[in-house]
């Protein structure tokens, strides 16, 4: 036998301050610690049954895999039995000592110190085998990995304070007891009603058998007592086997808080089955609130394969693409090999076919939302925008053949709202183009404040054209890959000459054309002035209010990407912009008879409508001094 003495190891820091929200913070719902813990196992049973696919031996003699749920009264402890893949001393320390999560740090910044509140953003991010402390002041784990030895057990154990234990013990089977030491005051959960009613209400669809001690009663005592026989507690059948009218809301909720680790209810689900050359079934959810790893776009998680109602793997991230990587669920193929690998995936067709099919059922489930006329299911879209939008937007240049579809789920502030969350669909920004309008406008900035106050606006105000205000990082990919919708183009407003077609009347024409040849002289004396850093000069019509703006080709990279590109650390290419200036602006038309400080002015013009773009000005020391000299200029002093 191996005998090793206890050792004591410290929490990692974030585990510890984990453990006091989680404490505090999740009281009141309780009771979720049995399911997180039966959760846990089964998941552990799920992991035995998919390494036990290349080695059986695995199994020993023990192939029922179970999940035993026990209490004793008198030394006040429940017990969450397991007999799936086990924990080695080194995984008990890993899994129950850290927590390896991206997003941990992001997690802890976004704590408020309100108790509701937090309990949202810890439900979020998923507690576990910690939830085990809210009840109990002290948990013993006892484990056993599969294919150790019986001496190679290892016992961990914990107050939940500052630090745990670990050491070495034997144990006859393989598999893990989590052994819970209630606090005073816990008592309730020593009743074989209540546990019974906890595991109905948010574990039945465990596909595993829960088991607990029956009971008969005793008419002698008057109270039950101990059958001698076992009882299954749950239903323990596939949930997404089984037939869409036997499953209630409330039962679909608990299954994917179990599937997607998440405290709260989802927003919505499509449970389907598919059958013609493939044969699966789907069951995919959307979250309520965004995971705090979305932005990972390395992070696998999501969506678990299952072949014939048999675990394959986790976080199958080929069945759905990356901009879908919110979706949580199931997909129980009847094709797919028991032995299929991360590997066989990337090749198969059928993963492909599956892939497809998902997509485009996650797209038409919220195109039902998007365009239902019920209140609430618009406002569920509404939600799901403000939480998921901007990922959703990556599909545009990530997914070709639903590209349209994409689309039309898309939502932009635009000109005719106040604030970003007043947001338009493009269908309906075309609904209410005006008379003669061809094109789809918009503009980029690196805020919704900096696109709302472009220059580039004044002319679509005052005409009262509809712009929309693209100020998400995406934006640029978006627009970069959807060049028209429904047939009409998009235009941005800061880019190539500015043609409103029918929106411009003959006498604005002739107007410009005028402005054009009379300041001639003086764009030539501008472009001068400024040299290499301008592409051209020329007198604008977009502006109404401001005196220059700077704009670039149809077919370069803007302003705006260009600063996106810079700040990701990557070679944006050299675009020299072209300044437009306002013929009937009072700086501009002083500029015309300036002699002294003409360059000054020129380079006033050219940075003040840098500045508006949102771009850095290469002497900003420069322009300052120069403002100041032409403000005591003009004073007279």
């Amino acid at each position: 036998m191996t005998t090793a003495t206890k050792e004591t190891l410290g929490f990692q820091a974030e585990v510890k301050q984990l453990l006091h929200l989680m404490i505090h913070s999740l009281y009141s719902n309780k009771e979720i610690f049995l399911r997180e813990l039966i959760s846990n196992a089964s998941d552990a049973c799920d992991k035995l049954r998919f390494e036990a696919l290349n080695n059986a031996a695995l199994y020993g003699d023990d192939s029922e895999l179970k999940i035993r749920v026990a209490f004793d009264k008198e030394a006040r402890t429940i017990t969450i039995s397991d007999n799936g893949i086990g924990l080695s001393r080194e995984e008990a320390i890993a899994h129950l000592g850290t927590i390896a999560k991206s997003g941990t740090k992001e997690f802890f910044t976004a704590l408020t110190g309100d108790q509701a509140k937090d309990a949202h953003l810890i439900g979020q991010f998923g507690v576990g085998f910690y939830s085990s402390f809210i009840i109990a002041d002290r948990v013993t784990v006892v484990s056993r990995r599969a294919g150790l030895p019986a001496d190679q057990a290892v016992c961990w154990e914990s107050g939940g304070e500052g630090d745990f234990s670990v050491e070495m013990v034997e144990k006859a089977g393989r598999g893990t007891d989590v052994i819970l030491h209630l606090r005073e005051g816990e008592d309730e959960f020593l009743n074989a009603w209540r546990l019974k009613s906890i595991i109905r209400k948010y574990s039945d669809h465990i596909t595993l058998p829960i088991l607990m001690a029956g009971e008969k009663w005793d008419e002698e005592k008057k109270e039950q007592v101990p059958s001698g026989e076992d009882e299954t507690v749950n239903q323990a059948s596939a949930l997404w086997a089984r037939s869409k009218s036997d499953i209630t809301d409330e039962q679909y909720k608990e299954f994917y808080k179990h599937v997607g680790h998440d405290f709260e209810d989802p927003l919505t689900w499509v449970h389907a089955k598919v059958e013609g050359k493939q044969e699966y079934t789907q069951l995919l959810y959307i979250p309520a609130r965004a995971p705090f790893d979305l932005w990972d776009r390395n992070a696998r998680h999501g969506v678990k394969l299952y072949v014939k109602r048999v675990f394959i793997m986790d976080d199958a991230e080929k069945l759905m693409p990356l901009y879908l990587r919110f979706v949580r669920g199931v997909v129980d193929s009847a094709d797919l090999p028991l032995n299929v690998s991360r590997e066989i995936l990337q090749e198969s067709k059928d993963i492909e076919a599956i892939r497809n099919g998902c997509s485009r059922k996650v797209l038409s489930m919220l195109e039902a939302l998007a365009d239902s006329d019920e209140a609430e299911e618009k406002e569920k879209y509404a939600k799901f925008w403000g939480e998921f939008g901007k990922v959703l937007k990556e599909g545009v240049g990530e997914d070709f053949a639903n590209k349209e579809k994409i689309a039309g789920l898309l939502r932009f502030a635009s000109t005719h709202g106040d604030t970003p969350e007043e947001t338009v669909s493009l269908k309906d920004y075309i609904g209410r183009m005006k008379e003669g309008q061809e094109k789809i406008y918009y503009v980029t900035a690196e805020s919704f404040k900096a696109a709302q106050n472009s220059p580039h606006l004044e002319i679509f105000r005052k005409k009262g054209i509809e712009v929309l205000l693209l100020s998400d990082r995406v934006d640029e990919w978006v627009v970069g890959n959807l060049t028209e919708f429904d047939g009409k183009p998009l235009q941005s407003v800061a880019k190539g000459g500015l043609d409103l077609g029918k929106l411009e009347d003959e006498a604005e024409k002739q107007e410009a054309e005028k402005a054009a040849d009379e300041y001639k002289e003086l764009i030539e004396k501008v472009k001068t002035s400024l040299g290499e850093r301008v592409k051209d000069v020329r007198v604008t019509h977009r502006l109404t209010d401001s005196p220059s703006c700077l704009v670039t080709e149809d077919f370069d990279v803007s302003g705006n990407l260009a600063r996106i590109l810079k700040a990701a650390g990557q070679k944006a290419p050299e675009v020299k912009p072209i300044l437009e200036i306002n013929p009937s602006h009072p700086a501009v038309q002083r500029l015309k008879y300036e002699e002294t400080r003409f360059d000054d002015w020129a380079a006033l013009l050219f940075e003040q409508a840098e500045l508006a773009e949102g771009g850095q000005l290469e002497d900003p020391a420069g322009f300052v001094k120069r403002i100041n000299d032409l403000m005591l200029a003009l004073s007279g002093k």
